[in-house]
């Protein structure tokens, strides 16, 4: 048998713990699967002290992970420290500088950093593995750099934090305002004490990026995809979608177009009969549209300990059997830079909720706002909710789907609308993505 691969673990929270256990679990599945043995040499954490359920005497022990990293006794190297700079970054240039392959769950690291880390280990003839980095456990890192590389894609859409999607399950199932969601999915451990990251969109733009470079062959720039959370989603909203056959999830979209890639996370009303409008709760979905499958939908645990260290110890077991991919499924230097889609081009349906003043001539001022720029609306809806026909603010609740119109030509119409002095608030604009 060969010589074992000796690996280094850096971060022993709850996905560095899981993945100790894991590996003592199936440590002769791994040797008998891989043909060699999968041993840990070292591992480093800010707490030495800290009781993780495990036996961390066995291993040596070290205070600095950049010193991990470059160990002799380490072939692979584990970084599970989290964050897109400082020692997270550190150790993976120093891993892969010494000649070292990386494993990372990190996806802020990746985004920022994934072209010159993946440049690094091309140069020093070793792997750079990131399975974990999005969706947790389902596999569509691999799925999109090997298991489709015989296709031409043309758009990877999903469903890729489990937060958003568990506050708008919630919201939805038993008509529970954003903020009570909120409060529960931090007590439960789903989200943190500052949700921004979260339910601003920014973690499912990070993931976004990275599916990106791996679907189309584009250099990662999330500094190019239009991002926008749920903060502002209400129980109207969703009420107004269940109606119409729709519901709202925080989707992730890349896709081709004429113009270029178009890269964009927000609130999406899906079809209650796609599959993707299926997936409730902490729950991960990524569709991917191809010419030779067609459409493909995976769906899986996004986070959590076991679902992550799966997908880590995945990575480990292609390296110890020797498999050495491009990192974003083509060499770095043919990488090419993304032709963006600029957002305002974006072509589609829209629900639009309005409140509008109850003023003789408002519905009509608006309309004519809409037929001035050339929008078909598919449906106007008054929704007057019983009882309670006008607001505090005399207004009255109007929703409008659109035909197919481009984002610019909506948010010149809503513009000119509000103006018109006729609108009581902030327009509510929700994509609706068709099947």
């Amino acid at each position: 048998m060969p010589s074992p691969l000796r690996i280094g673990i850096a971060g022993l929270g709850t996905v560095g713990a899981a993945v100790i256990k894991l590996l003592d679990r199936q440590a002769e599945t791994l040797a008998r699967r891989t043909g060699r043995q999968i041993v840990i040499r070292g591992v480093s954490a800010t707490n030495r002290a800290k009781d993780r359920g495990i036996d961390l005497a066995r291993f040596a022990w070290f205070d600095d992970s950049v010193a991990l990293a470059k160990a002799p006794d380490v072939d692979l190297f584990v970084e599970l420290i989290g964050g897109e700079e400082g020692i997270a970054l550190a150790a993976a240039e120093a891993a892969l500088g010494a000649g070292k392959s990386l494993v990372t769950a990190n996806k802020a690291l990746l985004a920022k950093h994934g072209m010159r880390l993946a440049h690094l280990a091309e140069e020093k003839g070793v792997a750079l593995a990131f399975e974990a980095s999005v969706a947790g456990g389902i596999p569509i890192v691999k799925t999109l750099r090997e298991g489709l590389a015989g296709n031409s894609i043309e758009r990877v859409y999903g469903i890729l934090n489990g937060t958003c999607n568990y506050i708008l399950t919630r919201m939805e199932q038993e008509a529970l305002s954003f903020a009570q969601c909120l409060s529960e999915a931090q007590k439960l451990g789903y989200a943190e004490a500052d949700p921004t990251f979260d339910i601003g969109g920014f973690d499912t733009a990070h993931k976004l990026a990275i599916l990106t470079s791996l679907a189309f062959g584009t250099a990662i720039d999330p500094a190019s995809i239009s991002v926008e959370g749920i903060e502002a989603i209400t129980l109207a909203d969703l009420d107004a979608a269940a109606e119409l056959g729709y519901r709202i999830k925080l989707l992730g979209v890349a896709q081709r177009t004429p113009a270029g890639i178009e890269q964009r996370v927000h609130p999406t009303m899906v079809a209650k009969t796609s599959a993707i409008a299926q997936v409730m709760g902490v729950t991960n979905a990524v569709t991917i549209d191809a010419d030779a499958v067609h459409e493909l939908t995976l769906v899986g645990p996004g986070a959590g300990g076991e679902a992550t260290a799966s997908a880590i110890v995945a990575d480990i077991a292609d390296i110890a059997r020797g498999v050495r991919s491009a990192p974003f499924g083509r060499p770095v230097a043919s990488l090419i830079p993304a032709r963006l889609a600029p957002m305002q081009l974006h072509e589609g349906g829209y629900y639009i909720r309005l409140s509008v003043f109850d003023r003789p001539g408002a519905a009509a001022a608006i309309a004519t706002r809409m037929a001035e720029r050339g929008i078909s609306l598919e449906s106007i809806v008054q929704r007057r909710r019983p009882g309670k026909a006008i607001d505090a603010n005399g207004a009255v609740p109007v929703v409008l789907i659109t035909h197919a119109t481009h984002e610019k030509t909506i948010r010149l119409a809503l513009e000119a609308a509000v103006t018109d002095g006729f609108l009581a608030e902030k327009p509510q604009v929700i994509r609706i993505e068709r099947e």
